[in-house]
């Protein structure tokens, strides 16, 4: 029997970003990409890789299950 009949939350790239108190450049810098690497993940334009996935949910305490990568729409 499943423990819950809701799904998961998911959490934003944006949400996990705000939750650590970091702006982009903050967020950038910590995850040693550009600015322009870290919108382009909030706007669903790329996707971080698993390695890069990782280091999020380190470094916003939020687990990587639960966190959502926003697909652009075509």
């Amino acid at each position: 029997m499943p423990t819950s009949i809701f799904p998961r939350i998911k959490i934003s790239l944006k949400a996990c970003r705000v939750n650590a108190d970091k702006s982009q450049k903050e967020w950038a810098e910590m995850n040693n990409v550009s600015v322009n690497t870290v919108n382009n993940w909030e706007n669903g334009n790329t996707e971080p890789s698993a390695t890069q996935l990782a280091e999020i949910s380190r470094l916003s305490g939020i687990p990587m299950d639960c966190i959502f990568i926003p697909k652009q729409s075509q």
